[in-house]
């Protein structure tokens, strides 16, 4: 299990947690590192057991999973988080997004469909179902970089072009043929000179401006 993708499940609901993991554990390339019942102790678990990936409530008594997200932000975590909700509306989930998450699923996923999702986010995709995407461009609050596009470098247009794509930075290395390491520089300086917060973020704007392929 050295190389299994290790899962932290953050739910107020001890039926669903054990749900998930009994689920979980049964992948030979995921392994549940631990459990949190609020967004509080997810945080502390977070900075204690360094997941790849939390799986995150976002309604939770305390501290919800948009507070916990922001915390994590602030503190720099790695970990990448997917929400797992039973609330659809927009209202709910852009929040989440905004602060930080890597993408969502639905609490009545078919279990393979989350298997997916955990890896793919773990591969550095984001999840953003086209409906979500929109209300995110539609609140107008990517425009802290706007302007400023003029001072990309022609390699970290490319770059951006494959983020919004969906890409890793395995696969933009790949596509790119360039190293991960160099990749992961772009990014990096992506992020500052548009003042944005991270690769959610990032790929939002590329696609407000036409810059997704």
């Amino acid at each position: 299990m050295a190389d299994a993708i290790k899962v932290l499940v953050v739910d107020d609901h001890q039926v669903v947690r054990r749900g998930l993991r009994t689920f979980l554990e049964v992948q030979d390339d995921i392994e549940v590192v631990g459990e949190a019942a609020d967004g509080a102790e997810g945080v502390a678990r977070t900075e204690e057991l360094r997941p790849d990936v939390v799986l995150m409530d976002v309604k939770m008594p305390g501290t919800d999973g948009v507070e916990a997200l922001r915390r994590l932000r602030e503190l720099g975590n790695p970990a990448r988080v997917l929400v797992v909700t039973s609330f659809t509306e927009q209202r709910t989930v852009v929040p989440a997004l905004r602060a930080g998450a890597a993408g969502y699923v639905y609490k009545d996923v078919d279990p393979e469909a989350l298997a997916g999702a955990i890896r793919s986010v773990h591969a550095g995709h984001i999840l953003l179902q086209p409906e979500v995407a929109g209300a995110l461009l539609a609140q107008d609050e990517t425009n802290a970089g706007q302007g400023r596009g003029s001072s990309l470098t022609d390699r970290e247009r490319e770059v951006l072009g494959l983020i919004a794509d969906g890409r890793s930075n395995r696969e933009i290395a790949r596509a790119l043929v360039l190293s991960e390491k160099t990749v992961k520089t772009h990014v990096s300086n992506i992020l500052m000179k548009l003042d944005l917060a991270d690769r959610t973020q990032a790929a939002l704007w590329a696609v407000r401006h036409g810059m997704a392929g």
